[in-house]
């Protein structure tokens, strides 16, 4: 009679620590999982800040530090080929790499069906041609024609991606919307469609925004999960990208005429024209606050703009 193979649990595989993780405490190497949230919580963004950070070997959000770096494969669904690059090159930037150094091979065909058999081969055979070490596709709903409440339905599309985790040795991230009136709901639980997507996830991000500032839930099958990360969507100039808001930035709001102050001495001492991103940071203000005080000086002529940044008058 055959018999499946086993072996005792003392034989079986141990990692160290450094390679239990794709991105150290974010995501578990060849791990699959979601990043979801409600529309417009910058979804995109994370898993574009995550490709940069794996094929870079740069912390991610400049943050958390990468430990299995290697090429990208990238399936941006919703978005035109050319917000994709520009969006990628400006989280670059704010990184200190460059694009055209990066290992990030993009997904151009029109559609992507992974309840559609041929597609699947496709996909497939690309994954093994590039073998990559981190597929991301965004978002699941562009991805199939399917009933997303129907667990028969889902979890076939959800086991074929199992099955390229396993199979290449690599990690996925899906893209994937919250459902309306979730927001009290727990980052799992407020997941559109089949409870089928939270049990599947090994790593899962949970993004939700509040005003301007977005909160990140950590969730991981087999380590400690995190929340309470605040995240904040920052300019400079025309690059955007997603970054952590340290615990001592979350200061009470000033006056605008002492934020004004604030501003002005920060400016003065810096020596030489400073972004946004860095007075943002060195202030500990809200970005909303700090444009509209930006504007208020520029208007009375005490601060100007360039392409360098922001300086005293």
């Amino acid at each position: 009679m055959n018999l499946l193979p086993f072996q005792p649990a003392h034989s079986l595989t141990a990692l160290p620590a450094t390679q239990r993780w794709l991105i150290d405490g974010l995501w578990a190497d060849q791990a699959v999982g979601i990043v979801g949230g409600e529309p417009k919580c910058c979804k995109s963004f994370l898993v574009l800040d995550m490709a940069v950070a794996v094929a870079s070997k740069t912390p991610c959000l400049r943050r958390f530090a990468v430990q299995q770096p290697g090429r990208v494969l990238l399936y941006a669904a919703e978005d035109a080929l050319h917000v994709v690059r520009t969006r990628l090159e400006g989280i670059c930037r704010i990184a200190g790499v460059a694009l055209c150094d990066l290992d990030i091979q993009v997904i151009t065909a029109d559609s992507l069906r992974l309840d559609v058999a041929e597609h699947q081969a496709l996909l497939t055979a690309t994954v093994e041609r590039l073998q990559p070490r981190l597929l991301v596709l965004d978002p699941f709903v562009r991805l199939h024609r399917i009933d997303e409440n129907a667990s028969a339905e889902v979890a076939p599309l959800l086991a074929f991606l199992r099955q390229l985790q396993r199979r290449y040795g690599l990690s996925v991230v899906v893209a994937h919307h919250a459902k309306k009136g979730g927001s009290n709901l727990r980052g799992g639980q407020a997941l559109r469609g089949s409870s089928e997507f939270h049990a599947w996830g090994d790593s899962n991000l949970y993004l939700r925004r509040h005003g301007d500032d977005i909160s990140l839930a950590i969730e991981h099958r087999a380590a400690a999960s995190q929340g309470g990360i605040s995240l904040t969507l920052n300019a400079d100039g025309d690059d955007v990208a997603l970054a952590v808001v340290d615990r001592m930035e979350k200061t009470v709001e000033l006056s605008p005429i002492s934020t004004g102050n604030k501003i002005q001495a920060t400016l003065a001492t810096a020596g030489a024209p400073i972004s946004l991103t860095d007075l943002r940071s060195a202030c500990g203000i809200r970005k909303a606050t700090l444009l509209q005080c930006l504007s208020t000086l520029m208007g009375e002529g005490r601060v100007l703009k360039s392409s360098a940044g922001y300086s005293l008058s």
